[in-house]
């Protein structure tokens, strides 16, 4: 099978020689162009024969777009350091406007999946990374907390900028597939945590505008849901209309890869444990909980990846490890 054959063939649950398999991470020192974000996706590619490709932008561009300010860091194992952000105060959500979702920071993304997409040549399906809308106003308050008051003490104000930024993130979405992209990556951040938000906090100022966004793009074959962080709610967001969903399956409090298999028909990815086997294990610990993803999902409906983005201080003979075990698994 062509790599693209297998994805689509495993994301609709048909019959795939293998399961695919993709690993996905910053690259902090060469993010911060189009030139070097492509260089760095086309090489992880190579490097590792991946059969899709997660697209692993800095994750401030969002931000960006309506004016907070970041530098980097010049260290290849941190993100990059924030030096302005917009909103201090509840007032200051009026300032959240839609904004061109083709333009600024934007623009600098699509010239990068268009570089990708070339350097790919359609071989390897790509998906770009769209965080949620309350994701990007948490980034904009440069505090968790802030917003989180801000649901109670000015919810329509919060309402106000969150349908802003939906406006501009549904665009971009949309542009991104313009561009190249197979589908979105649509993370939750910490917002889709039991430990952040309650269900019914979540309902009001998540769902809505996630939905919006992945509507936007719905029928794109390669969108992905990634459920961030331990104890997610994942289980209340599989409704969402995504061919697969990724989250940290070894994670405190979160479901394994065999209890989402059991309660959706969209392909589960994931397996590996990008927080401890990856990083700190050897290549006999990886290989082992290839084996035990391919026992939970029989290898069907199945994506072969890390429940997060990766350190950019993972072993590569790691990462070696992961991409053979499905290619010469054991007797």
């Amino acid at each position: 099978m062509t790599k693209r054959e297998r994805v689509s063939a495993a994301l609709r649950g048909g019959d795939v020689d293998r399961p695919p398999v993709g690993f996905w991470g910053h690259d902090f020192l060469r993010e911060w162009s189009a030139e070097g974000l492509a260089a760095a996706m086309l090489e992880s590619v190579r490097t590792y024969d991946y059969d899709f490709l997660k697209v692993n932008p800095r994750a401030t561009y969002y931000a960006e777009a309506w004016g907070c300010r970041y530098a980097p860091s010049n260290d290849a194992a941190r993100g990059p350091v924030t030096e302005h952000w917009l909103l201090h105060q509840p007032s200051d959500l009026e300032k959240v406007r839609p904004v061109d979702g083709a333009g600024g920071p934007f623009a600098e993304q699509l010239a990068a999946l268009r570089l990708i997409s070339e350097g790919l040549d359609g071989e390897v399906p790509f998906a770009q990374t769209v965080f949620s809308p309350l994701s990007v106003l948490g980034r904009l308050a440069n505090d968790r907390d802030a917003v989180h008051r801000w649901m109670s003490e000015a919810p329509d104000a919060l309402h106000a900028a969150l349908a802003a930024v939906t406006e501009t993130l549904s665009s971009y979405a949309k542009a991104s597939l313009a561009a190249g992209a197979d589908g979105i990556f649509f993370p939750t951040t910490e917002w889709g945590t039991y430990d952040v938000c309650s269900v019914e906090e979540y309902e009001a100022f998540g769902r809505p505008y996630d939905l919006q966004v992945l509507e936007a793009v719905e029928g794109a074959f390669l969108n992905i849901l990634h459920v961030c962080r331990p104890n997610n709610m994942i289980e209340r967001l599989l409704d969402y209309p995504a061919a697969a969903v990724n989250w940290a399956a070894h994670a405190p409090g979160n479901l394994s890869l065999a209890e989402v298999a059991a309660k959706t028909d969209k392909a589960v990815m994931g397996g590996v444990d990008e927080r401890h086997a990856l990083i700190q294990g050897s290549p006999d610990d990886v290989r082992e909980q290839v084996q035990e993803a391919l026992r939970q999902t029989a290898g069907r409906r199945f994506l072969l990846a890390p429940g997060c983005s990766i350190s950019p201080q993972t072993p590569p003979e790691n990462l070696h490890a992961a991409v053979q075990a499905l290619r010469a698994p054991p007797p």
